[in-house]
């Protein structure tokens, strides 16, 4: 069963090694979605070092769940089942005071499982063990900064502007300019008549 919101996905499964192979792909093929390409590689190696460590040693039964959650900028990978020992974190020469991996830093993901808790401690920002408070279990878990996503593109408005070819016959004709008005011969004015009179006054 999966399901999903939109920063929220979770997984149920066996612990099988055919099924953490496809577990791998859904955690990738959701974090591509998510934009966190750069983190794939690392959660990926995770999570199936949880669930091999699930298939190794969980009792009675290998029924887990996958859980990942993007909140706050941290994208956090969870692994329960049904077993309440807590893990014991043993650090193997391979791993031992190994640097940890630089953000973004590609990591061999045909390497699947043999090296534990101490891969996991490696690659992550942080990660952790606890009993499950509602019900018998564990639940183990990692962190990992998750980079932003790229910002949208900024918008600015579009001026258009009306090309010369595109004028049609009509708005490319000038229209000549209206003539002047030809003014009217001046009338003879009468003696003892005002320059002011309104057009059209009759003398007296």
């Amino acid at each position: 069963m999966i399901s999903h919101s939109r920063r929220h996905c979770v997984v149920e499964l066996q612990a099988l090694p055919l099924r953490i192979g496809q577990i791998r792909r859904i955690v990738s093929a959701q974090l591509r979605h998510w934009q966190l390409d750069p983190l794939i590689d690392r959660a990926a190696l995770g999570v199936t070092e949880l669930l091999s460590n699930v298939h190794r040693h969980a009792q009675p039964d290998k029924t887990c769940t996958v859980e990942i959650e993007l909140r706050l900028g941290r994208l956090t990978v969870s692994v329960y089942d049904s077993d309440p020992r807590l893990p014991q974190l043993r650090h193997s020469a391979a791993t031992a005071g190994a640097p940890r991996p630089a953000e973004g830093s590609p990591i061999d993901a045909l390497e699947t499982s043999g090296r534990g808790l101490a891969l996991v401690e490696a690659l992550s920002e942080a990660w952790g063990a606890r009993q499950q408070d509602d019900s018998p279990g564990k639940v183990v878990w990692f962190s990992l900064r998750a980079a932003p996503g790229p910002a949208a593109p900024e918008r600015h408005p579009v001026l258009l502007t009306e090309k010369p070819e595109h004028r049609t016959a009509k708005k490319a004709v000038r229209e000549p300019a209206p003539a002047p008005p030809v003014a009217a011969p001046p009338e003879p004015v009468s003696a003892g008549l005002s320059v002011t009179a309104s057009v059209g006054a009759r003398p007296g």
